[in-house]
Parts: C-alpha cells; structure tokens; sequence
C-alpha cells in the first residue's frame, strides 16, 4: 500500500498484521474517489471511521487536507495508523482513536478538536471471519448523523458491498454513486430543502 499523490506520494504504509481480517481500500478505488474529491480536499477536516490502516485518511492528507481523525475499533489498527502518521510526517495534523463506530460518536468532536467535519469516509467491513454478511452502513450513517458530525456542505462518502441495502438517515439524500466491481461507493449530503 502506497500513497497515490500528494506530499508523501509514493510512500509505503505500514499493514496491520493479517489476522486482523482488514481489507484496504484498493488503489483504483482509491484513485478515483480521490480524483473526484480533489476540489474539496485543500484545508478540509476529514473523518476516517472504520479507518483499519489510515490509508484513506492518510491520502486525504498528502492531498492537502488540513487535519484527519481516525477511528477504529481495533487497537492494533489505531497503534499502525499512529506509526504512518509519524513515518508520513502527518503526526501534527492526524489523530487516532480507539472506538465502536456501531455506538454513540458523540466524543468524536471532543477527541479531535474538531465538532464538524467537511469530509466523512465510512468503509464497514461487508463479512466476518466466517464469511457471514454483515450490514454496518445504515447504522453507521445513522451514528454519524445523531453525532451532528457533517459540516455545512459536508459530505459522507460511504464504501459498501454492492448488495447491501441501505437506508439514509433523516435529512440526508444520495447525490452520486461510482460502483466498482463489488464495490460501492455512495456520496451522501444533507438533504436540500424543497424552495
């Protein structure tokens, strides 16, 4: 896994250990949200739940995100993500946190110093060890809503197996959606009011 662009392109991150079951996001997908976010990036305060690596959230700041805070809710992940945060050179601006993203978020603001953030990335696991299907989105989204966690024109984007159904929290609509293989990713706002 490396950095796609930005100030520490190229750069290898470190993996969490195998058994974690912790699927990275792949570089194509990568590539291309980024690609499509590029004009949101520059000074944005960006959220990375289910963070696993910090790859995506690591990528927002070689981009030029201005701070990135990370959660997770496997110890041994928060401690890999410290250590690409020190070897990328981002330490000042990212933060990692231990926590159940299924669970109140509402210590998030307060972990990181931040009460909103501009740019929300949300990437579930979509199995468990035993290859069951698992349907972490619509109660996530669900948390990061009742958290109050999206800036004014924010935006969540939300990593999900293509089959998995979900439900938008109240106020919140769907504006784009790229599929990659399996894979969806859905670009998620707060709703416009009718005029």
């Amino acid at each position: 896994m490396r950095i796609i662009a930005g100030a520490g392109r190229g750069r290898s991150l470190k993996s969490v250990p195998k058994e974690l079951m912790v699927k990275p996001i792949s570089a194509r997908i990568k590539k291309s949200v980024f690609d499509i976010l590029r004009p949101r990036l520059e000074g944005s305060r960006f959220l990375d739940l289910y963070a696993g690596t910090g790859a995506v959230g690591l990528e927002a700041l070689s981009r030029g995100a201005a701070s990135c805070f990370f959660v997770d809710a496997d110890k041994r992940c928060v401690a890999v993500i410290e250590e690409n945060l020190k070897r990328l050179g981002f330490a000042a601006k990212g933060r990692a946190s231990f926590g159940d993203i299924l669970q109140d978020l509402s210590w998030v603001g307060y972990r990181a110093g931040n009460s909103e953030f501009d740019i929300v990335f949300l990437g579930p696991p979509y199995r468990t060890e035993e290859n069951v299907m698992l349907a972490y989105s619509t109660p996530s989204l669900a948390r990061v809503a009742e958290a109050a966690l999206l800036a004014p024109g924010g935006i969540i984007l939300l990593q999900r197996y293509k089959k998995e159904k979900v439900e938008l929290p109240a106020g919140y609509e769907k504006y784009r959606e790229e599929r990659y293989g399996d894979t969806d990713v859905e670009f998620i706002r707060r709703s416009v009011p009718a005029a």
